[in-house]
Order: C-alpha cells, then sequence, then structure tokens
C-alpha cells in the first residue's frame, strides 16, 4: 500500500505532467472544472482545479462538490501516474471509479 505522500508525490508527478503540456493541450481541451481525488484505502483525499489543460491548487482534503470525482486505492492511483495502469483498463475493471459529466470525461481523455 503506498503512502499518503507517496499519493501526494504522484499528484504533484501529474501536474507537472499537465503543466508541461498545457501549451498544446489549451488549445485543443477547453475545461476548467474542480477535482476531487479519493484513496480508498487510506481513507484520505485531495482536491484541485482543473484550468486551461493543468491541475493547479492541489491541497488535501476532499471537496463533496468537485464536479470530476476520482476514487481508487494508493496503488492504483500510484500506478496510473507512472503509466503502469491503463486508465481505461482501470475503470472497465472496477479499480477506479470516475463521476464526471461524459463531456468532461471525454476531456479529461484528452489531457491524459
Amino acid at each position: 500500500m503506498a503512502t499518503v505522500d507517496e499519493c501526494r508525490q504522484a499528484l504533484q508527478d501529474l501536474a507537472a505532467r499537465l503543466e508541461s503540456n498545457a501549451q498544446t493541450v489549451r488549445e485543443r481541451v477547453d475545461l476548467d472544472r474542480t477535482l476531487a481525488c479519493r484513496i480508498t484505502d487510506l481513507e484520505t483525499a485531495f482536491h484541485g482545479r482543473i484550468s486551461d489543460g493543468r491541475l493547479i491548487d492541489l491541497a488535501d482534503g476532499d471537496d463533496p462538490k468537485a464536479k470530476i470525482a476520482l476514487s481508487t486505492t494508493s496503488d492504483d492511483l500510484v500506478a496510473l501516474v507512472r503509466g503502469e495502469l491503463d486508465v481505461t483498463r482501470a475503470v472497465a475493471n472496477r479499480r477506479v471509479s470516475i463521476k464526471a459529466n461524459p463531456f468532461d470525461l471525454m476531456k479529461l481523455r484528452k489531457l491524459l
């Protein structure tokens, strides 16, 4: 099981990767939504905002009003960010749950 710090670092790594692609993605994807990432096995959460192809304002704690909510285990979150776990397969196998508007899901997929 990954630790809270490893999960936090994984999300920061994801934010850095999105930042490096932000200029290219911004022209193709118009997505400005709040995001909650709930880590089920650690009973913790993080929240932030996706804006202009970037993940910003990342902080500890849940956002129950987030427009996009991702729930997964700590190990699966780390594997997703590292590219070791395919998000489509993870959702199909119920290892990851994403609650969002269908149009937001399509845009989110383009970001990743």
